[in-house]
């Protein structure tokens, strides 16, 4: 029998969202359902971006709604969630004790990129979350080592969640929405790469996309997006699998493709 291995990579789409899960915010809903409760979880989203891996040892955490333009009802939404600073704590530990310098925030709240799934999973708001930022400018090896340094938590029965999508090109968003134009075909082509990459558990592959596929560089112009992608892959471990509890694409170029990771 396969377990959980407390990992998963979860995409958060456009701030729209958390108005309309859709499919995939389903797939997500029934995905947690089938698990036990965590003891805390530890989430990332590229939508929290720091020098340094810093940990919020918040207690309660702001919902922040960090995005403009969008229909009003976005931003009456409220995700009460509890922080943990004890497992901030052993968070902190895990990644000094990975050789990594670590600070905290003793403000910092959840980004959309953060609630907008865990609102999706855990409606009542009822699990301790503790948000622990991205270095988008370090890359994936980095991302990778931090998730690596997050594997010791697994067997505490600490989730970490990871938020990203496997494709986020706003530039061809802009394109296709003023156009009333269609999924570019780079998007399924970058996604299925993904997939089969991670089916192989080519890690080398993956950390190196931007050589090997030849979508990589425009599904991902930034790669704040895909790094979460990353920390899930370290913080399974190496003998884990994916697997995809959904996978499609919402907004023209947003891929959806969300993965549990199992051994």
């Amino acid at each position: 029998m396969q377990t959980f291995r407390n990992v998963l990579f979860v995409p958060h789409g456009a701030p729209t969202f958390a108005l309309n899960p859709g499919a995939a915010g389903a797939a997500m809903s029934d995905m947690v359902q089938k698990l036990p409760t965590p003891r805390a979880i530890v989430v990332v989203s590229p939508h929290w971006d720091t020098r340094i891996p810093t940990v919020s040892v918040a207690t309660q955490l702001e919902t922040i709604h960090d995005f403009a333009g969008f229909p009003e009802a976005l931003y009456k939404i409220q995700y009460p969630a509890t922080g943990c600073p004890e497992v901030a704590k052993e968070v902190a530990n895990a990644l000094r004790n990975a050789g990594m310098e670590v600070d905290d925030s003793s403000q910092h709240g959840l980004d959309h990129g953060a609630w907008q799934p865990l609102r999706q999973m855990f409606p009542n708001a009822d699990v301790p979350i503790v948000p622990l930022s991205m270095q988008t400018h370090a890359g994936p090896e980095h991302a990778f080592r931090v998730g690596q340094a997050l594997s010791v938590l697994a067997d505490k029965n600490i989730w970490v969640i990871a938020s990203g999508n496997i494709t986020h090109n706003l530039r061809d968003w802009h394109v296709a929405a003023s156009t009333n134009g269609q999924t570019p075909v780079y998007v399924q082509h970058f996604a299925d790469w993904v997939n089969t990459q991670l089916m192989a558990n080519d890690v080398s592959a993956l950390l190196n996309y931007r050589q090997h596929a030849a979508d990589g560089r425009q599904a991902h112009p930034s790669e704040d997006h895909l790094l979460p992608l990353y920390v899930a892959l370290g913080a399974a471990g190496a003998g884990a699998t994916p697997q995809a509890f959904y996978r499609g694409v919402s907004d023209y170029v947003i891929t959806m493709d969300g993965y549990a990771f199992v051994n």
